[in-house]
């Protein structure tokens, strides 16, 4: 019944989600082939990537290596530029072809529904003695265990060696409040006990930066609506910020301490929201918000022109080039002192939330099964998931000093990690930003080890890379907060609460429990955004109101008990991983 309903709920948008998303120039086909080519001849790959920003034909130096290598290019279908939510994902799936390679958001039993409905392949043969099998085969068997069809159908992310109670992220955490420090530099690093002290900060250094550029085009907070699913995207951020991260329509504590239902009035969700409304009341939210898409917000903060940002790898990656570090511009974090800062722990099971397939219509199973295999290989970490912190083409942006100590070269100092640099046309051409891979998967935990170079995946991790890390910037951040990098820093203060890594994914639901949390998801998400741009706190509590009122009458209380008993299952697995993978010290 389920399949049914999906059908013909979905059937008659196969047109408009496939053709009338698509942008000028961009190629978005639906084929049903299924012949094995066998590496002859030149192929275009469809590829659904639920994570990636980009959509499109993958293009630069990643492009030109995949092409050099497979002798195919990546067409990649992305519902975060496509818009709707899962609109593509259902169409795509309820017309029979997904993609050729899917790289899948898995949660509600997604993976299980593709197993089921024949969109995705068993690999079991296509990657029998690769090496993929041989290094990673106690993840890939868990992951597939949870399948009811004996079968390889996926493989997952981030594997680690790592304890699961550490930190997965490098020098940076995943969240947290990174300002213009330049600004506040200025102001005389003034202190901020709260979320209240942030909006005061930010206003000042609005009116700093504004008369100082002469640009009231500047603004302290900006946001998009791109990544809104169960809740507004850019709110939850802020709730990170105190340890919690989102499982449906709750905010759970990383330390499984407190379940947060967002649509209570003192919830952590709510008092962010009125924490955006109390800034549009004083002007420091960009007018561009409600319209604008991440790419146009990305823009921003390469010119420096919004002076907060929730994630070091955008605000961090797009301005702060060596130019503006040696000129003590940039963005780092500040210190809120009630803050504790959510952390995703390693995952040595793999996380499975995040999985790669090759689709069931898939031109040529073979080719793609290689390619795989390449991206868990110690090259293909290095070059694919540069988006996530790797460090690219060895002998163009790195390369191993006298001391085979790996180290940037001077082109990889002015590329990495995502300028505009132009790239030498025997590695593609373009510039080095746009020719990232734009699949955004990172199959191997980047604080793991590469074989190749003896230290970690992660350039920033590396001994040179710290050791040359120093520019007027990251001196005063470190003078003024007696710490060598951020993550030492948030450790030494107590700062950061660590989510132990899991294998656990949400099981599926069923069709009208998923229909309800669909019609309440509409709901929050309008009146979230309503309820920032209010006028008043009248409006501001009326809208809190309908969206408490009506998510609740449409079922809203149901959908949360199943979101509990997952929240609780969630935790007793972080619990067992971190009892069967601790830290080492």
């Amino acid at each position: 019944m389920k399949k049914l309903f999906r059908v013909c709920f979905c059937v008659s948008l196969v047109i408009v989600s496939l053709v009338g998303c698509v942008k000028a120039g961009e190629r978005i086909t639906n084929r049903s082939g299924g012949t094995d080519t066998s590496d002859k001849g030149m192929i275009t790959v469809d590829v659904f990537a639920e994570q990636a920003n980009y959509q499109g034909i993958q293009s630069g130096w990643f492009a030109k290596t995949v092409k050099d290598k497979f002798n195919m290019e990546l067409n990649i279908i992305a519902r975060n530029v496509a818009g709707g939510g899962e609109t593509l994902y259902q169409t795509r799936s309820a017309a029979g072809d997904l993609g050729e390679l899917i790289l899948l958001s898995n949660s509600n039993g997604k993976l299980e529904d593709l197993v089921t409905s024949g969109l995705i392949m068993d690999c079991t043969e296509l990657m029998k003695n690769k090496d993929i099998m041989k290094n990673y085969k106690g993840t890939i068997d868990k992951l597939n265990k949870t399948i009811s069809k004996e079968g390889v159908w996926a493989f997952p992310s981030s594997i680690s060696s790592q304890p699961a109670t550490e930190p997965s992220e490098g020098l940076e955490p995943t969240f947290g409040p990174y300002i213009r420090w330049d600004y506040y530099k200025e102001l005389g690093y003034p202190s901020m006990d709260s979320l209240e002290d942030l909006l005061t900060v930010l206003e000042d250094m609005q009116n700093l930066a504004r008369k100082k550029e002469g640009n009231d085009n500047i603004y302290a907070i900006s946001l998009f609506k791109d990544w809104d699913d169960s809740m507004m995207n850019n709110a939850k951020q802020l709730c990170c910020f105190y340890g919690y991260d989102e499982l449906g329509f709750l905010l759970v504590k990383a330390d499984g301490s407190d379940y947060s239902s967002i649509i209570e009035s003192d919830s952590i969700y709510t008092k962010v929201l009125h924490f955006l409304y109390e800034a549009n009341q004083r002007g420091l939210i960009d007018a561009d918000s409600t319209t604008q898409n991440y790419d146009m917000l990305q823009n921003k903060y390469k010119k420096g022109e919004i002076l907060y940002c929730p994630w070091p790898w955008l605000s961090q990656n797009v301005f702060n080039t060596q130019e503006n570090k040696d000129a003590g511009k940039g963005y780092m974090l500040a210190t809120i002192h009630d803050m504790k800062i959510f952390s995703y722990g390693n995952c040595p099971e793999g996380n499975s939330k995040q999985v790669i397939a090759i689709g069931s219509h898939a031109k040529d199973p073979k080719r793609l099964a290689d390619f795989i295999d390449w991206l868990y290989s110690p090259e293909g970490i290095e070059i694919n998931a540069q988006a996530n912190g790797a460090a690219g083409i060895k002998g163009l942006t790195w390369e191993l000093g006298d001391d085979k100590k790996p180290k940037l070269t001077p082109f990889g100092k002015s590329a990495l990690p995502t300028n505009e640099v132009d790239v030498p046309e025997e590695y593609g051409g373009g510039n080095w930003k746009d020719g990232i891979s734009a699949l955004n998967f990172k199959p191997i935990n980047l604080g793991d080890i590469d074989p190749n170079t003896g230290e970690a995946y992660d350039w920033q991790l590396w001994k040179h890379t710290i050791e040359d890390n120093v520019n007027p910037l990251s001196k005063d951040w470190s003078s003024h907060n007696q710490a060598d990098t951020t993550m030492e820093y948030l450790k030494k203060k107590d700062l950061i609460i660590v989510s132990p890594g899991s294998s656990y994914t949400t099981p599926e639901e069923d069709s009208n429990l998923a229909t309800i949390r669909g019609q309440c998801k509409a709901i929050i998400v309008e009146n979230s955004w309503k309820m920032i741009f209010a006028n008043n706190e009248e409006e501001y509590n009326s809208l809190l109101n309908n969206m408490q009122e009506t998510a609740k009458g449409l079922g809203y209380e149901e959908v949360l008990n199943v979101d509990k008993k997952n929240a609780l299952d969630q935790n007793a697995q972080r619990e067992a991983s971190a009892k069967a993978y601790p830290s080492k010290k």
